[in-house]
């Protein structure tokens, strides 16, 4: 049974969502605040996080990236603004995906159940052979996960890894943000496209050894993206 951390200092909000989520079979824990949230989620055991971002004391982006530093799992952000320098920053600091209020509990449980069924298929790895891509000193071990740029490993977030992974698998293809998202998010209707070039924009900050001449992942203005062999 997958369990999840609901972070919400709205009550009457989280109980909804927990007593849905449970209806499908989840286990659910709410903290009412954000350093609540921290200490349970340092604990650890969690197989998915939905994080208010206006939380009093420690606030979403910041439970976001302390979380991040230690664990590779879905995070949902839930937030009441629909400004888009919000969800850039939430992207940014390694969430999966983001949901502005109001929502349908039916929303909710279909994003968890998408991340949550990427994430497992992804993970998957136990007795399948090692897989390493290498090009121009960029090395991608797909059963361990990590990354390597000239022999120096690199921190990704899942998210990023995927995106990297799945483009350097496709060289030389150009790709759509729809389609990206459509690949790497498992989602057509839901979330933001934008959400692929905050993406791109993180990876070339860490594997590029020049930002404004990439060699490894190229944009194809009007069109998309594309992985350079």
């Amino acid at each position: 049974m997958n369990k999840i951390l609901i972070v919400e200092d709205d009550i009457s909000i989280a109980e909804l969502e927990k007593d849905y989520l449970e209806l499908s079979s989840f286990e659910v824990q709410i903290a009412g605040d954000g350093e609540t949230g921290w200490e349970l989620a340092r604990q650890g055991g969690f197989d998915l996080y939905i994080l208010d971002v206006m939380l009093p004391g420690l606030d979403g982006f910041e439970l976001l990236s302390r979380i991040r530093q230690t664990q590779d799992v879905p995070i949902l952000l839930v937030t009441a603004k629909k400004d888009d320098i919000d969800k850039i920053r939430g992207l940014g600091l390694g969430a999966d995906d983001y949901i502005t209020k109001p929502f349908s509990p039916g929303e909710l449980l279909a994003r968890v159940k998408a991340h949550l069924g990427r994430y497992d298929r992804l993970t998957g790895v136990q007795g399948v052979r090692n897989e390493v891509i290498e090009i121009r000193g960029l090395k991608i071990d797909r059963t361990a996960r990590r990354v390597w740029v000239n022999g120096e490993e690199v921190s990704l977030t899942g998210r990023e890894y995927e995106l990297l992974t799945f483009l350097a698998m496709n060289p030389n293809r150009v790709f759509s943000k729809q389609e990206l998202f459509k690949n790497i998010w498992g989602m057509e209707s839901m979330g933001d496209v934008a959400t692929v070039t905050v993406h791109i924009k993180k990876i070339r900050e860490k594997i590029e050894l020049n930002i404004s001449r990439p060699q490894y992942i190229e944009t194809i203005w009007g069109v998309g993206y594309r992985f350079r062999m």
